[in-house]
């Protein structure tokens, strides 16, 4: 029975993972586009803010970790 309940609380914590990640994702894309729109800028610019984003994610969660480690 141990099993099963970490399972459960593995899937319920890697589900809300997934979700956060799709909502960092649509947010970013979403704020990429509508300055794109309004700027006008270059198309590599645009595909370089786009990169940008994966560092975003992981420099973002990384400082969350940090920080909700240091409380502990």
């Amino acid at each position: 029975m141990t099993n099963v309940r970490e399972w459960v609380a593995t899937v319920r914590d890697e589900k809300w993972g997934m979700a956060v990640d799709l909502a960092f994702a649509i947010v970013w894309v979403s704020l990429v586009e509508l300055l794109f729109q309004v700027v006008d800028g270059p198309t590599y610019a645009y595909y370089m803010m786009m990169l940008a984003g994966i560092a975003a994610y992981f420099g973002l969660f990384w400082n969350y970790e940090l920080a909700t480690k240091s409380r502990e």
